[in-house]
């Protein structure tokens, strides 16, 4: 499981073979039971997490309601942006919308291991730009589509979460209500 992993990582930049076994110093594995917190309201981020099979769900909780920023499944990465970065507790949740297997890349460690040696920072660069990137298309969509051409995006790109989650998650993660996702999946 972790050298598949670290296959992974070598897509985003490669990973000389030293770095991969100074790598695997810092990688954990963890089960978490679906409902569970991968990372709990508060708690700092202090890994990226990987989900190895499973689904999650990110999301916040204001005013009496969850607001979803994003879904996670397999094969993909997570993680508290602002928590991670500035060492705070996290606003941010992580929920197990399934049992999964999650892979833990420990910062602390990562991030001396950045500091020594060329491909991992390479590698760190990559992988925070892309998710820099992803944040900027979503905040865009938000933005600068409707509800629902942010719907048939959802549905044409990763149609497989409107499979996995309920309606309120997908709601929530348009920002907008149950009733007006209800009317534009009616009109489709």
């Amino acid at each position: 499981m972790v050298e598949a992993y670290l296959d992974r990582l070598t897509h985003f930049s490669p990973v000389s073979e030293k770095s991969r076994d100074l790598l695997k110093k810092h990688i954990y594995t963890g089960k978490v039971a679906k409902g569970d917190f991968i990372l709990k309201y508060q708690e700092a981020c202090n890994a990226i997490y990987f989900i190895e099979s499973g689904f999650a769900r990110q999301y916040y909780f204001k005013n009496g309601k969850d607001i979803t920023e994003w879904f996670a499944g397999e094969q993909e990465f997570c993680f508290s942006i602002s928590s991670y970065f500035k060492n705070t507790p996290s606003n941010l949740m992580i929920e197990a919308l399934e049992d999964s297997t999650v892979i833990y890349l420990d910062k602390k460690g990562f991030t001396s291991l950045t500091k020594t040696h060329l491909d991992l920072a390479q590698l760190a660069i990559t992988m925070f730009s892309r998710s820099l990137i992803f944040s900027q298309e979503r905040t865009e969509s938000i933005l600068f589509q409707s509800a629902k051409d942010c719907y048939l995006n959802l549905l044409k790109k990763q149609p497989h979460i409107l499979q996995q989650v309920s309606l309120a998650h997908i709601a929530s993660f348009l920002g907008i209500t149950q009733e007006t996702l209800s009317r534009i999946r009616a009109k489709i």
